[in-house]
C-alpha cells in the first residue's frame, strides 16, 4: 500500500500541504502566505493564479522534505476557504477577474434588496443559509453583471464557475474535471440541500446560467487524477470538503449530536445533526457536513464573530499582553475576574442575539480592577460566547445535553480557557494530539475514497486525546457567572441605534 495521504489546505491567508501517514500522523508540512487585495473599502480579492501557484509550490515542497514522489502518495484530499468565487474561461483557463473572497462585502446592497423583496425565507428553506454577501451566489451574480460580456459567454458555455476546491480540481486535472462536493456546493446559496441539486428558482432569480456550474459529488469520491505533468505521474483526487466541514470530519464527529469548535480569529461551531436537516429558528445555518457512500450528513453551524481576535486586541490595541500565549499565565494569576466582564461585540453580536449594533463593553470595573482581571475576562468571554451557541444548538436539534465538545484551532492550546469552557458548558472538553483537523479531515475523506481506509471504523483508532478537561465548578457558581455574563451582554446592546 502506498505510504501517504496528501492534504491540500487552501485557506484565506495561506496555502498549505500536509502529508499524513496511515495513523493520521503528520510527516511533512509546507506553507506559503497568500496575498490579500483590497481594491476598495469592504472589497477583498485573491489572485486565482496565485492560489494555484502557491498551492502547487507547497505540495512539491512537502514531498521534497521527506524525499517522496507521486508513487508514494495514495490520494489527494482538498479542503478550502469556503464561498470564495472564481470564474474562468473553459478553453484558456484564464480567470475573467480576481477571485471574490468570502469576506468581501461588495454585494451587501443586493442582499438587502433580496430580503426587502421577500426572498429571504425561500432561499433559507432551500439552502439553509441566510441571504448574505458572505456566500457565493451574489458574488457570481456580480461578476456576470460587471465583467464585460461575461453573462453572454456563460450562456454559451464558455465560462466556468467554482469555489476554490473546484478551481484546484480543474487545474490539477488540466481541465478534464469541473466538479465540487456537497459541502462546498451547500455554501454557495445556489444549492438545494434537500433536493441535492442546483436550485432552478434561485438561478433564475439571480440570472445565473446553469452552464457555469460544476457537477456535485460525494465528499469522498474519486474526482479524477492529477495530470502526469504536475507530479511526474497521476495521483487520484479522492476527497473534498470545505474547511469547517473537513474539521468536523477530522474530529471524528460522525454521530448525531457530536460537535466541534474551532477557536480561530472567530469561533466556528458545527454539530452533526444526522441524515435529516434541522432548520434553525434563531439564526443558525443549516449546511451539508459531507456526502459519504451516497448518503448526506447535515450539520448546524454557528459562528462566534470574535474569539482569538479578542486576544489579539489585548496584545495589539491595548498593550496588556506581549504574546497570545502569555494570556494563560496572566489569567491564572488571579482567582476570578473580580466581577469584570468583557463582551467583545466589536462587530456586533451573532447567535443567539443577532444584534449588528451591539458594541464591545468592559463592565464591572472598580478601583481594585487590574490588568490580570481584564485579561482573564477576555478569555472567559470566548467560553461564554461558545456556551451561548452550544445551548442554542442543543435546543434547535432537540438534544438534551452535549456531553463533550471537541476543540481545535490556536486558542484551544490555552489550558485556562479550556478548563473554564468545561466549567461553563458542564461538559468534557476534548483536545486531540493533532489539532490540524481540517487537513486531516480532507486526508481521511481521500483515504476512504481510494480504499486506503476500508471504512470510518478504520479511522476511529487514529484519534488520540492530548488532554481532556472536565467540569470542576459547582452548579451554583456556574449560574452566578452566567447571570453576570447575560447582564453584561444586555448592556452591550443598550446603545442608541442609528
Amino acid at each position: 500500500m502506498k505510504a501517504y495521504l496528501m492534504a491540500l489546505d487552501q485557506g484565506t491567508t495561506s496555502s498549505r500541504c500536509i502529508l499524513f501517514d496511515r495513523t493520521g500522523t503528520i510527516v511533512s508540512v509546507a506553507q506559503k502566505e497568500l496575498k490579500q487585495y483590497y481594491p476598495r473599502t469592504g472589497w477583498v480579492e485573491h489572485n486565482p493564479v496565485e492560489i494555484w501557484s502557491t498551492q502547487m509550490g507547497v505540495a512539491r515542497e512537502a514531498m521534497e522534505q521527506i524525499g517522496v514522489g507521486y508513487p508514494d502518495i495514495a490520494a489527494i484530499g482538498i479542503t478550502n476557504q469556503r464561498e470564495t468565487t472564481i470564474v474562468w474561461d473553459r478553453n484558456t483557463g484564464e480567470p475573467v477577474c480576481p477571485a471574490i473572497v468570502w469576506q468581501c462585502r461588495r454585494t451587501a446592497e443586493l442582499c438587502d434588496r433580496l430580503e426587502i423583496q421577500g426572498y429571504g425565507d425561500m432561499i433559507f428553506q432551500k439552502t439553509g443559509l441566510r441571504v448574505d454577501a458572505y456566500f457565493s451566489a451574489t458574488k457570481l451574480q456580480w461578476i456576470l453583471k460587471h465583467v464585460e460580456g461575461a453573462r453572454e459567454r456563460a450562456k454559451r458555455g464558455e465560462l466556468l464557475f467554482g469555489t476554490v476546491d473546484t478551481w484546484l480540481i480543474w487545474k490539477l486535472t488540466r481541465g478534464k474535471v469541473h466538479a465540487t462536493d456537497y459541502s462546498n456546493a451547500a455554501r454557495t446559496m445556489l444549492y438545494n440541500i434537500t433536493e441535492k441539486q442546483w436550485d432552478t428558482d434561485i438561478l433564475k432569480l439571480l440570472d445565473i446560467p446553469p452552464e457555469l456550474l460544476p457537477e456535485v459529488h460525494d465528499s469522498s469520491y474519486i474526482y479524477g487524477e492529477t495530470d502526469p505533468s504536475i507530479f511526474g505521474g497521476s495521483i487520484p483526487i479522492a476527497g473534498v470538503a470545505g474547511d469547517q466541514q473537513a474539521s468536523l470530519f477530522g474530529q471524528l464527529c460522525y454521530e448525531r449530536g457530536e460537535m466541534k469548535n474551532t477557536y480561530g480569529t472567530g469561533g466556528f461551531l458545527l454539530m452533526n445533526v444526522g441524515k435529516e436537516p434541522v432548520f434553525s429558528k434563531h439564526g443558525l445555518l443549516t449546511t451539508i457536513a459531507w456526502g459519504l457512500n451516497g448518503q448526506i450528513t447535515y450539520a448546524l453551524e454557528g459562528s462566534v464573530f470574535v474569539a482569538g481576535a479578542a486576544v489579539q486586541w489585548l496584545r495589539d490595541e491595548m498593550g496588556l499582553i506581549s504574546t497570545a500565549e502569555e494570556s494563560e499565565q496572566i489569567a491564572s494569576s488571579v482567582p476570578d475576574t473580580n466581577g469584570v466582564y468583557l463582551v467583545p461585540a466589536f462587530v456586533g453580536l451573532g447567535a443567539p442575539y443577532w444584534d449588528p449594533y451591539a458594541r464591545g463593553i468592559l463592565t464591572g470595573l472598580t478601583r481594585g480592577t487590574n490588568r490580570s482581571h481584564i485579561v482573564r475576562a477576555t478569555l472567559e468571554a470566548l467560553a461564554y460566547q461558545t456556551y451561548d451557541v452550544v445551548t442554542l444548538m442543543e435546543q434547535e436539534a432537540g438534544i438534551d445535553k452535549v456531553s463533550c465538545l471537541k476543540v481545535d484551532g490556536g486558542a484551544s492550546a490555552n489550558d485556562f480557557l479550556m478548563q473554564f469552557q468545561a466549567d461553563i458548558l458542564q461538559a468534557e472538553i476534548l483536545r486531540p494530539q493533532c489539532i490540524e483537523t481540517t487537513a486531516l479531515g480532507a486526508a481521511y475523506l481521500a483515504g476512504l475514497g481510494t480504499g486506503y481506509y476500508r471504512n470510518v471504523e478504520d479511522i476511529r483508532g487514529n484519534w488520540q486525546k492530548e488532554r481532556s478537561f472536565v467540569p470542576k465548578r459547582s452548579a451554583c457558581q456556574r449560574e452566578e457567572l452566567l447571570r453576570g455574563w447575560n447582564h453584561a451582554v444586555s448592556q452591550s446592546m443598550m446603545p442608541q441605534r442609528p
